[in-house]
This record gives C-alpha cells, sequence and structure tokens, in this order.
C-alpha cells in the first residue's frame, strides 16, 4: 500500500464520520454498531484477528472497551501492538505490584486478563493508539499523540537500531500498513506512570535522590497536582473549527543528577541547601543584586531551614527548575523553517517569579543557559558576526534526554547545577528575546497543539473542517478563559484561532500562528524580562485581509490599566515600490510608510534601510527563517514580513499586559494576525559599537 492511500478515500459515510468525532474528542465508548462500515481488505482489527495466536489478548483489551469497533471503521490511525507474551507479562507485574499501597493489584480485580477493570482497559488500548497514521521514517526522534491524551516519545537503540517507544518498546515489525492505518508490532506493552511529577521522582532515588527530598521539603512537591481544567467559557460551534473541551496541565523539571551534584561536592539535602544559601542569599540585595523582582519588591532571602518559604534560597533554587508546561525533549527547542546557519533557541518562564532560562540546540543537544557574547550582535554586513566579537563564556547545562514521563509532565535529569545567578540576566538574557507566538502559553505545549499537524487537527475534530470568513481549514479555536495568561474582553465577538501551519507555505516563524476573526478585543501577558529598557516588537505578515488595531499596555489585565501606545497599526498596508532603471541598473524606492526596500538592491545590503526603517517604527522581517517550509525566500527579503516597533520603554521584571483592540468596528471580518513577540535591550538595538544583526 502506498503511503497516500489514507487520503484517497473520498467518500465515507456521514454516520461513520458522527461516529469517529464522539470518540476522538471526547474518548467515550458509547458506541452505535450500526454506524460503522467494515472494509473488504484489512483493517487493523483484521490484522489482530487474524493472528489470533499472537495478538488475542490486545484484542481482549480493545473489545472490552469497544474499539475493536473503532478499528473496524475508516479512519487513519497507528496502532501499537503487543504480543500475547508481552501482555501477560504487563497483566501480571500489575497485580503483583505492591507499591501502590493505596490501590491494591492496581485495581486489578484477580490475576490475569479478567482481572483488569474497563478503567485500565481503556487506558491500556488508548496508550497504544495514535488518530494519526505514523511511519518508521517519521518516527526517529519524534513525539506522537495517543488516544489517551498523553505522549509516546520514540528514539533510535543504539545497539540494534530499533525504534524505541518511551525507550523500552522496541518495534520489532514495523510500517504494516493496513486499509485504515498502521501498524507497528512492539516487544513489550508499553508503559506509562499514573505518579503525579514529585511520585515520579521518588520512583528515581539512584537518580534524583538530593533533589527529590528538596522538591518534597520545600512543599513544592505537593503543588504541582494539576492536570486539566474545563472552567473556561463555552464556544459556540458554529464555524466547525476544532474546540477543546478541556485543558491539559502539568510541569517539566529540570533536575540535576545525584551524580552531576556529588561532581560539585553536594552529596546530601544540607550540602544542597548550602549551595542554595551562598548563590541566592544576596540575590536581591540594593545595588549590587540581580534578581530585580525581589529586590523591587522589597523581599527578603532566607537561608534559615523552613524551606517552604518562597523567599527561603532553597525553595528558590528549587523554583527555577520548574516550568508549568509538559514539554518531552525533543521538543524543547523546535526546528522548521529556519535558515541553516542559525542556533535554534527556546526560553521557558520558570516557577520562580518572572524568571527566564533558555534552551539552545547545539549539535544535537539541549543547553540550557548558554552564554554567548554579542550573540544578537555583528560587526559585519550580512553575518553573524566575526569570530572575535562572540565568546562562549558558558557552554551550558546539558538535558540528558531520558524523558521520564509522569502522569501530568515530565522530569529531564541534567549534567549541571542549574541556578538563576547573575550571569543570566546579565548574559545570557543580554540579547534579543524572540518568543514565537505559542511560546507564550505553557498550555500549547501541555495540549500538544504547538505545531501540531492538520492531520492530527482533523482527527480530532472529527474529520471536520473549520470555515469562518476568509479563514477555512483544520485550526483549533481557542476559548476565552483556555490560557493562563491571555483575556478575551467582549467574550464570542473575539474569536480566536491558532492555525498549525505545518504543511502550508506561510511566512511565519516556525510556520504558525495566532489570527482572529470578529471584532477583537483581547490582552496578553507579555514573558518577563529584567529589568531595562526595551523595544517591544511585534513580527507578522501583512495582507489585505488584516484590520487595524490600537495597542495599549498595563501593569495588569484590567482595562482601567491599560494606556494606549502608539497609533493604530494597519495590518492591511504591504510595502510597496516604485522603481526607475538607470544604466541598467534597477532603482528601488522606499515604501512611504515603512521605509521597505529589496534589501538586496542596495550595496549594503540593507544596513542604511534599516536604520531608515527603524526610525519609521519598523523592522525587516529575520533573516532567520525562509517563506514555508524549505523555502528559497527569505523573510527578511518578502516585502510581507515585517516587525512593527510597539515601543520603546523602561521594563520592570513583573507582569505587563499587551492589549490588541480593532479600530474597525464596521469591519468584522478584519483579521488580526500574530506571528512573534521581541523584546529588544537596548544595549542591543542602541549599540555604540556593533549593530542588530539581521536574523
Amino acid at each position: 500500500m502506498k503511503r497516500n492511500r489514507f487520503y484517497h478515500h473520498a467518500l465515507v459515510l456521514l454516520t461513520v464520520m458522527l461516529a469517529s468525532a464522539t470518540v476522538l474528542t471526547s474518548c467515550k465508548e458509547d458506541i452505535d454498531e450500526s454506524n460503522l462500515y467494515t472494509f473488504t481488505g484489512e483493517t487493523i482489527e483484521d490484522y489482530l484477528m487474524n493472528r489470533e495466536d499472537q495478538f488475542s489478548s490486545f484484542n481482549y483489551i480493545l473489545t472490552r472497551i469497544g474499539y475493536d469497533k473503532i478499528l473496524s471503521a475508516y479512519g487513519q490511525y497507528t496502532c501499537f501492538a503487543p504480543n500475547n507474551e508481552a501482555v501477560a507479562h504487563y497483566v501480571d507485574s500489575l497485580y503483583n505490584d505492591e507499591t501502590n499501597v493505596d490501590l491494591p493489584h492496581n485495581g486489578m480485580t484477580g490475576q490475569g486478563l479478567e482481572g483488569l477493570t474497563d478503567s485500565l482497559c481503556r487506558d491500556i488500548a488508548l496508550f497504544h493508539l495514535s488518530a494519526t497514521p505514523w511511519l518508521g521514517v517519521d518516527m526517529q526522534g519524534s513525539v506522537i499523540s495517543t488516544m489517551l491524551g498523553r505522549e509516546l516519545t520514540t528514539s533510535i537503540d543504539s545497539v540494534s537500531g530499533a525504534i524505541l517507544i518511551n525507550r523500552s518498546a522496541a518495534i520489532t515489525s514495523m510500517d504494516n500498513e493496513l486499509e485504515n492505518g498502521i501498524l507497528h508490532e512492539v516487544s513489550t506493552v508499553i508503559t506509562r506512570s499514573n505518579l503525579l511529577v514529585a511520585g515520579e521522582m521518588e520512583q528515581h532515588p539512584d537518580i534524583f535522590g538530593v533533589f527529590s527530598q528538596a522538591l518534597k521539603l520545600t512543599g513544592l512537591g505537593d503543588s504541582l497536582i494539576d492536570q486539566k481544567r474545563t472552567n473556561f467559557e463555552e464556544v459556540t460551534k458554529s464555524y466547525n473549527f476544532y474546540v477543546p473541551e478541556e485543558c491539559v496541565l502539568g510541569y517539566t523539571i529540570f533536575a540535576e543528577t545525584d551524580e552531576a551534584l556529588a561532581a560539585k561536592g553536594i552529596t546530601s539535602l544540607d550540602d544542597l541547601a548550602d549551595y542554595a544559601n551562598e548563590v541566592y542569599a544576596h540575590s536581591a540585595d540594593a545595588g549590587s543584586g540581580w534578581y530585580d523582582y525581589y529586590r523591587n519588591n522589597g523581599k527578603t532571602i532566607s537561608t534559615g531551614t523552613d524551606y517552604t518559604n518562597p523567599c527561603n534560597a532553597l525553595n528558590m533554587f528549587v523554583r527555577y527548575h520548574i516550568i508549568k508546561a509538559k514539554v518531552p525533549f525533543d521538543k524543547l527547542v523546535r526546528t522548521f523553517n529556519e535558515v541553516s546557519k542559525v542556533n535554534l533557541y527556546e526560553y521557558y518562564e520558570t516557577m520562580l517569579p518572572y524568571t527566564l532560562l533558555k534552551v539552545t540546540r547545539v549539535t544535537g543537544k539541549r543547553l540550557i543557559n548558554r552564554w554567548v557574547t554579542n550573540s544578537t550582535l555583528t560587526d559585519r554586513v550580512a553575518e553573524m558576526g566575526s569570530a572575535n566579537m562572540s565568546t562562549v563564556m558558558l557552554e551550558g547545562i546539558e538535558v540528558l534526554g531520558n524523558n521520564i514521563q509522569a502522569m501530568n509532565g515530565y522530569l529531564h535529569p541534567i549534567s549541571d547545577i542549574l541556578v538563576y545567578d547573575v550571569n543570566v540576566p546579565r548574559g545570557v538574557l543580554n540579547e534579543r528575546l524572540r518568543f514565537d507566538d505559542t511560546a507564550l502559553f505553557g498550555e500549547m505545549m501541555s495540549n500538544n497543539f504547538r505545531m501540531i499537524s492538520d492531520a492530527e487537527v482533523n482527527a480530532l475534530n472529527g474529520g471536520k473542517t473549520g470555515t469562518d470568513g476568509a479563514l477555512g481549514g483544520n485550526y483549533i479555536r481557542i476559548p476565552n478563559g483556555f490560557f493562563d495568561n491571555l483575556v478575551i474582553y467582549n467574550g464570542e465577538i473575539t474569536r480566536l484561532y491558532y492555525l498549525p501551519g505545518q504543511s502550508n507555505g506561510w511566512s511565519n516563524y516556525q510556520g504558525d500562528e495566532f489570527n482572529c476573526m470578529g471584532l477583537y478585543d483581547f490582552a496578553f501577558r507579555l514573558p518577563p524580562v529584567p529589568d531595562g529598557t526595551y523595544e517591544l516588537r511585534m513580527g507578522y505578515t501583512a495582507n489585505g485581509n488584516r484590520g487595524m488595531l490600537q495597542f495599549y499596555l498595563g501593569r495588569t489585565s484590567a482595562l482601567t490599566s491599560m494606556k494606549a501606545l502608539d497609533i493604530p497599526l494597519d495590518m492591511r498596508h504591504v510595502p510597496s515600490n516604485e522603481s526607475s532603471s538607470s544604466g541598467g541598473v534597477t532603482v528601488y524606492s522606499p515604501d512611504v510608510v515603512t521605509g521597505w526596500l529589496p534589501y538586496t538592491s542596495t550595496e549594503d545590503m540593507g544596513v542604511a534601510s534599516d536604520a531608515d526603517m527603524h526610525n519609521l517604527g519598523w523592522m525587516r522581517g529575520p533573516l532567520y527563517y525562509t517563506v514555508g517550509k524549505g523555502g528559497s525566500t527569505l523573510a527578511r527579503a518578502n516585502a510581507q514580513d515585517l516587525r512593527r516597533i510597539i515601543t520603546k520603554q523602561q521594563f520592570e521584571q513583573g507582569d505587563y499586559w499587551l492589549r490588541f483592540k480593532t479600530v474597525l468596528p464596521n469591519l468584522a471580518t478584519a483579521q488580526f494576525h500574530l506571528d512573534y513577540i521581541e523584546l529588544c535591550p537596548e544595549n542591543v538595538y542602541n549599540n555604540t559599537q556593533y549593530v542588530e544583526d539581521m536574523y
């Protein structure tokens, strides 16, 4: 069967689509068997039934919750099927497990398959199924969303070369392409943790012995309990876009291994507390302190033994290791349409209030808080900068990539000690900070929405395609209250959508974007930055479907806190240039609004016109990425790619909310577009020795 078989079934019974929609959006097992259509060829269910000597046990589990019927129907599924021996071993291990004192035998009512509860059957089955097809070639270092709502991570075994699922289950027979999906035979049942992140960490005392004690004694472990919320506004589903009915929540902990701590002479909790005291005791001191938020708010750092105190040094130490998002190793830094010469990076806000850490991808490694001097400055026209102007001051702390998964997050072992010391705000973060729109909201990562494929959204949405004015596609409608850091002021009048863009040729950083329809009025919280003067910029692509908006900035999300910034931005204006020819040379006139002209048409590759644009409050798109994945046109060369300088002002480390409000009350079809945000410190955009690079 060829790979495009999944897309050539043009006619599907409406009742089948409705049945699939019910399963994929709500995971209910109330299946109307009369609405299912079976194939004349071999489906996933046929494959299992026709090999009962291998898969009767796994098929029994599927049948208990009615998924034998689902896997007999049209769809695009991936099934990881363990054989009978693997299932028997797993079921025995569940029954004989004595560690779960709160739930003897993990809830099993007896030994053997029949002792599994319906709930256990459901969890096992759905953790082995994905609603989209995955071939082996696509699974080398990928994260797969399962129908249980949790992820599978893939890797390559260094000895056998086999693909491993969750680092343990090897694919033994790959790419069995069937009428309604792909089946991979696996060597074992893929195990999942039913413990929260703190509980899961306690299961690895050989790795996280000291850090686990610190997590417990600070009380932070007991606070990392969120898994989902549903208390957001309902959305009228009149436009057929996928609307999530629950919001998955979670955490990622970067934790030093005992080996890494021991290398620095730390072998006990007392040792770690002493180390934290050394680092943080004077971090908020007047004049010399670098933790601006605590200093500005008069907080006193404690070096005592009340580790539950948020201002206690050990408590601060642990908080800086935790982010409120579920992020597997392979999604810590995203790759899509960047040019080859750049380093990939991502910024994350930690649970130490208003602090960031940076993860950089370098030769396959993920390094936390790598510091390179003059990282976003250059002394050349079209290059990153000469070697002698950039020095690696800190190599960064390696994330070891074990992908230890808990029910509500990930644990990532790290190779060295992670702290928010003076080198972070004054070194690591002393650069142009660019945040993809989705990086502003941890919920995007926890729900596996960020850079999700069109096929996955389509599966979640029961095969429906959204239609709302000029928008139409497999997009996600974001309800008000879904994100902690975003508020919509006028209910359903503002229709906010996430457009993954992974199969489109759009000129967007990382391919994706947020798009608004309606008479929009909303705000989101900006990522926190150390004290200083910054330019706040917004990256977007201009076109005639866009609207016109006013920016506001406030210290809270309250409308009374908001103050208007600058003049309204007309996102419909696409720069245009008049040209003339003289002596065979084409000469362009700058766009009258933005000052834009093709940078390659100038002898200095646009350096002088960059300054002219900047004076008008504009910048070209970055040289960092191309129009579409693998495209030949650079965003810097695309007239629609623009950065608007929203404000240039002093920011303190703390809350700032940016509001966007349409100024076209009679044009409800206009689109608001957001691609990324930049916060650029003064010593980059106004450096006396170098210039901000084009990337």
